[in-house]
């Protein structure tokens, strides 16, 4: 695959796993996230097929101002990965609007707000190319669980707004997809997770262990892909099984 990529919150983790894959078919790849210092560090990795943009996609101002660097920089958009996002987790009664403003304008702001600044670039690649926009959700937005009712909600809202891009942009040539990622070894979740929750979470899903950021990305990529050519308006559980097995205890099911 060749082409121009843009994935946002490149700097780390499944974006920048992401970014790797990219790369390594050929890829130009745009590096989005709002912490430069560890963006710069990450991109150095991959030369000049990448170039690293340090902006915030949660403010409107930013993205636009990405947007035209993108166009001046690389004239074109084969693929929108939407992967900037934050987690902040809390019951709903110590949920502030302020928490809860900080996950939306993140999670889906900002997936509709770069969405929207690369519409016209998107477009015209489309016309002579594949054009794609894969949202990455999460499990958290199909399934419901204590302590989520801001990420979960965000990440419900993202998988709708697939369907609404997929539905509107489709006659322009452009696929929209969403992958949502089930529990995976990023570096929060090693941080996070204690022993009793991998071993709660290595219950529950039917392969038994956590994915890798590296699988991930290869469905995003794959999403992303022209292999994927009549595949819009989707939604692609990355998650070992976790969704399929979302009703039930594990221990019923022998």
């Amino acid at each position: 695959m060749t082409g121009v990529a843009v994935v946002t919150g490149a700097a780390r983790g499944i974006g920048l796993a992401t970014t790797r894959r990219f790369v390594d078919q050929g890829m130009k790849v745009a590096m989005v996230d709002r912490d430069g210092e560890v963006l710069v560090e990450a991109a150095q990795e991959f030369g000049d097929a990448v170039k690293a943009l340090i902006y915030d996609v949660s403010i409107p101002e930013q993205v636009d101002a990405m947007a035209k660097l993108i166009e001046q920089e690389f004239g074109s958009c084969n693929a929108l990965i939407n992967n900037a996002g934050v987690a902040d987790f809390g019951p709903l009664a110590q949920t502030s609007f302020e928490r809860w403003r900080r996950v939306m304008e993140t999670n889906l702001d900002g997936v509709f707000l770069v969405s929207q600044a690369l519409l016209p670039l998107l477009a015209e690649t489309a016309k002579t190319s594949h054009a794609s926009i894969v949202n990455i959700a999460s499990i958290s937005g199909l399934r419901a669980s204590t302590l989520r009712v801001a990420y979960g909600t965000s990440k419900a809202a993202v998988i709708q707004l697939t369907l609404q891009q997929a539905a509107e942009l489709g006659e322009l040539g452009i696929r929209a997809n969403c992958v949502a990622p089930g529990p995976v070894n990023t570096k929060l979740a090693l941080a996070v997770h204690t022993p009793e929750i991998r071993a709660a979470y290595h219950d529950a899903l039917p392969l038994n262990r956590y994915g890798s950021e590296d699988e991930v990305a290869s469905a995003i990529c794959y999403l992303a892909s022209s292999d994927a050519s009549f595949i819009t308006g989707q939604l692609l559980a990355a998650d070992g099984g976790f969704e399929a097995v979302g009703i039930g205890l594990p221990a019923l099911r022998t």
